[in-house]
């Protein structure tokens, strides 16, 4: 599985509360979380990205409360993967169950600027920048978790196995 687009670049310790603010989580309608995505480090940020983008982030991404509706409202905007050096441990869990992929690399979070176009190979664990010439690695993605991301999450993964 290979995805590409754009660079949007974040800080360290991003928590649920600035990726989709609590006054939003009466819905979990990924669409409409999507519109207020990280709406309190970028007010435009939903109006901007473009599908298949991807959020590039430092240490202890998606720390705080252990709400699914945060990785909801990343994929609700369209964004096709986050990459950060670290990320909390459930939010971790929680995208992998909604099919958002999400990758490791200190290497990658670090020199990887905004607006930079990027390419992933989730297969191999190859991260592109084709702005800059530059290929960094990460973790290869396991066959089984390819294979949640393709199916839209573990509930489309488990219907699809029914």
């Amino acid at each position: 599985m290979v995805l590409k687009g754009k660079a949007w670049k974040f800080k360290d310790n991003i928590n649920t509360d600035e990726i989709i603010l609590a006054k939003y989580l009466n819905t979990t309608d990924p669409v409409e979380l999507g519109r207020h995505c990280m709406e309190t480090l970028d007010p435009s940020f939903s109006e901007k990205v473009q599908k298949g983008d991807i959020i590039i982030a430092g240490k202890n991404f998606g720390c705080g409360s252990s709400r699914e509706h945060a990785p909801l409202s990343i994929k609700g905007s369209h964004v096709s993967c986050v990459i950060a050096k670290g990320f909390a441990r459930i939010f971790f869990r929680n995208s992998i169950n909604i099919g958002l992929p999400i990758i490791e690399s200190a290497e990658a979070s670090a020199d990887i600027r905004g607006g930079d176009e990027i390419e992933i190979n989730l297969e191999k664990g190859q991260i592109k920048n084709l702005t800059r010439d530059k290929a960094y690695t990460s973790t290869p993605f396991p066959k089984f978790m390819q294979d949640l991301v393709k199916a839209g999450g573990l509930l489309g993964y488990l219907k699809s196995k029914i």
